[in-house]
């Protein structure tokens, strides 16, 4: 046992090596990249544009969750609520849906393009590529007029790589809303460039033609925060390795003993429940072997109801209610740690005897305070964005261990 757990904790260190390794040389060579992007952008939402996120895998659809969930409901203050959907199966084939809906001033961001249904999202943004729409993608061969591949060969540290720069793109291009002079083909009544420099000064940079400066300055606050999710990361597994040792634990003997996994959480939480079962699912590793999961996050009628008819505090219960047993388990994200919804299936999930795990930011919240999951794993920051980027290292950390037998 304690050779084992040794060997769980070397393997976290290096997993969080690994990755503070390929942060730093992604972003050190994709900084400026990113910044023109988010230029770019900029102009295509000033002229009244939409961001459209396409995917098919798993995990795929994760991503394009989370980046229209970013988009459309803001969690920084300041930011500005911008328009965004996210075309999957679901829809039928991404190039119909593409058809029906791509506009000339669209954003269309891929996801998947090498991965299951990888030939239909390329096939997408070639028809979103001939429409005159900006795109966007992760993987080389793509097609994309913009390809910002991580040169990694994991799929869940790539994945990791991705979620921080669509967060960086989401992050930094609000900057470019404030230099007006600089965003060619806006409308003369800007669509989304409706902030307070704007309305109190309405000809602020108007006739700002230099981009270089700021394009650096942009480019130098990507690097920042690239360095601030590395040491997250690093704080995220190092502080949290016994913990995720023993949750390892917990959930292999859950899945041993025939039971199943339930996740849950709120908006790019939700999106990271769904990766997490995703990856339980569909292991990234063919050695690994598919788990039990369901994802509570995904019955959008059942939430709807739920939250309509009785409240959003009980939308995570009532399904812990019917779907938990005991000897199942339940993994939670937020980034508070006090989500009210959270703490309410924590609660019912200990009287049915599951076994509870809980990533949480801040300082944990009421979650770490009171102790209201067997497994909590504290990320020590107040940005969402770098905190779930964090988060995502520790579940996906967590989902290898689970088959690194004793």
């Amino acid at each position: 046992m304690a050779t084992h757990t040794l060997n769980l904790s070397r393997r976290i260190e290096e997993l969080a090596a690994a990755r503070s390794l390929a942060n730093r040389e992604f972003f050190a060579a994709r900084a400026e990249e990113l910044a023109r992007a988010c230029h770019r952008m900029a102009e295509r939402f000033a002229r009244g544009g939409r961001l459209v996120a396409v995917g098919l895998s798993p995990a795929a659809r994760s991503d394009v969750r989370h980046v229209t969930v970013e988009f459309v409901h803001p969690v920084i203050v300041g930011k500005r609520a911008l328009p965004a959907i996210g075309l999957t199966r679901d829809g039928g084939p991404l190039r119909g849906q593409i058809e029906l809906i791509g506009e000339p001033d669209d954003v269309v961001i891929a996801f998947g393009c090498g991965e299951e249904g990888g030939e239909e999202v390329r096939e997408s943004l070639a028809l979103a590529r001939e429409r005159g729409c900006l795109t966007i993608a992760f993987e080389p061969g793509s097609g994309a007029e913009w390809e910002l591949a991580p040169d990694v060969a994991d799929p869940v540290l790539r994945q990791e790589l991705v979620e921080t720069a669509y967060h960086l793109l989401w992050e930094s291009v609000h900057v470019f809303f404030d230099h007006r002079g600089l965003l060619a083909g806006r409308q003369a009544g800007p669509v989304h460039d409706s902030g307070a420099s704007s309305f109190l000064y309405p000809f602020l940079s108007e006739a700002e033609r230099d981009l270089d400066p700021v394009i650096a300055d942009v480019k130098a606050s990507i690097l920042l925060k690239a360095e601030e999710i590395g040491s997250l990361r690093r704080q995220t597994l190092g502080e949290g390795a016994e913990v995720l040792s023993a949750a390892a634990a917990a959930l292999r003997r859950c899945f041993e003993g025939g039971g199943k996994l339930l996740a849950l959480g709120n908006g790019g939480s939700a999106t990271d429940a769904a990766d997490l079962v995703a990856d339980l699912r569909y292991p990234p590793e063919r050695a690994w072997r598919p788990r039990a999961a369901i994802d509570l996050t995904e019955d959008t009628a059942i939430i709807t109801a739920v939250a309509n008819d009785v409240g959003t505090e009980v939308i995570f219960q009532r399904q812990v209610i019917a779907y938990g047993r005991a000897g199942d388990a339940l993994v939670a994200l937020s980034t508070s740690g006090n989500s009210a919804n959270v703490i309410a299936a924590l609660a019912e999930a200990r009287r049915r005897r599951l076994a509870t795990v809980a990533f949480v930011g801040y300082d944990g919240g009421r979650v770490a305070a009171e102790g209201l999951a067997d497994h909590v794993v504290i990320t020590r920051s107040q940005n969402i964005p770098r905190i779930q980027e964090a988060q995502a290292s520790a579940y996906h950390a967590l989902r290898e261990l689970i088959e690194l037998e004793e």
